[in-house]
């Protein structure tokens, strides 16, 4: 066997070697996503209901939906969903902006929901979409800020859920592994995998949080109104077994 062939055989079992170490559990999880596959399709606006705000609040534009954030509230879809997919993309239009997705939203609890009730946002799984100013913004207040995180939290609000590790210090939200959203006037891509009892969160490509043993694993789907102008386009949703 001649020195060359016995050289590239060599290369050959260390970039197989190499291979096999770079596809351990904890390797980065992409996410291909294809929403334009057969089952996809785009959430519009009579696919969704007001529930505790004004008309104005929501405007439809150009294929984006424009919130101005006030007052606090949500925005349901008409028809319950139990497994799914959800592409959303999304744009805080200003510093330590607040807003989010819900996750199987109650109904119940959205029925309790009113312009005047003290309590604005419904039961369910949030997946957080905050600016990264609101650190600096609590920091200025003097409050802490170790409870939350910018880059894709996702908790229960009234429900059962076991988060995925990392864990806030109170153990009930997962905090994202990675950090990879983009700052206010920055478009960010999400991808929502519900499915099972369990949902999973892409930020930007990478999946980065999630929760498991949820309950109920069923409900609406919910975009918040939380104190500051967000912009919403590419809403898709594609439904599953």
């Amino acid at each position: 066997m001649n020195k060359t062939l016995i050289l590239s055989l060599i290369l050959c079992v260390a970039a197989t070697a190499n291979a096999q170490d770079t596809a351990s559990p904890a390797a980065t999880v992409r996410a291909f996503i294809d929403d334009e596959s057969p089952g996809w399709r785009s959430l519009v606006e009579s696919d969704f209901a007001i529930v505790n705000t004004p008309e104005n609040t929501w405007a439809w534009k150009s294929g984006v939906l424009h919130c101005t954030g006030e007052p606090i509230g949500v925005l349901r879809t008409t028809k319950e969903f139990t497994n799914f997919e959800m592409v959303v993309e999304w744009m805080h239009e200003k510093s330590a902006g607040n807003s989010g997705v819900f996750v199987w939203a109650k109904p119940d609890s959205l029925e309790k929901l009113t312009l005047e009730g003290k309590q604005r946002l419904p039961d369910g799984i949030e997946v957080q979409i905050l600016d990264h100013g609101f650190t600096e913004m609590m920091k200025a207040k003097g409050a802490k800020t170790d409870w939350f995180g910018t880059n894709g939290d996702v908790f229960p609000v009234r429900v059962k859920m076991t988060p995925f590790p990392p864990l806030s210090p109170d153990g009930k939200r997962s905090f994202p592994r990675k950090h990879l959203s983009k700052g206010h006037g920055e478009w960010n891509h999400y991808y929502i995998r519900a499915i099972n009892g369990e949902v999973r969160l892409w930020v930007n490509g990478e999946e980065v949080s999630g929760g498991t043993a949820i309950e109920p694993a069923k409900g609406y789907l919910c975009l918040e109104s939380e104190g500051s102008p967000i912009q919403f386009r590419k809403l898709r949703v594609r439904e599953l077994p």
